[in-house]
């Protein structure tokens, strides 16, 4: 099984004054109608045997990144709250633990890991490499 990890943990720093603290980029539709956060999510549909994402998001983001995804019908396995950013390799470690959780000993999920805030133009491209991969 394929779990995609959406890493959506960003602080809002770089874009100011569009993005800031309590509104990061992630959360916001820079180049679409949906976020960017909402646009990663919809590019592993199709993917097969795709389960539900772990998302890791900052603990103050919690309930626009459960309100995103629900205006999707996307329904996470776990929502994971970092009480404070400590970039990439905690955050897919943390969500790695999170992905083997009631799993039998003998299944390896496979983790896709997904930046929040990058933009793929060509998504059914995307959808082909990870096939691929």
């Amino acid at each position: 099984m394929l779990i995609p990890v959406i890493l959506s943990g960003g602080s809002g720093t770089r874009l100011w004054p569009l993005s800031r603290e309590l509104y990061p980029k992630q959360l916001l539709p820079l180049v679409g109608d949906h976020t960017m956060l909402q646009d990663t999510a919809r590019r592993v549909e199709g993917i097969p045997d795709v389960g539900p994402p772990v998302v890791v998001c900052n603990e103050s983001h919690r309930f626009m990144v459960a309100e995103q995804l629900r205006e999707l019908g996307v329904k996470p396995s776990a929502i994971i709250l970092e009480p404070v950013g400590r970039n990439t390799a905690p955050a897919v470690a943390v969500a790695a633990l999170v992905a083997l959780e009631g799993r039998p000993d003998d299944v390896d999920p496979v983790l896709l890991v997904l930046p929040a805030d990058h933009v793929i133009l060509d998504v059914e491209s995307f959808r082909g490499a990870v096939r691929d991969g």
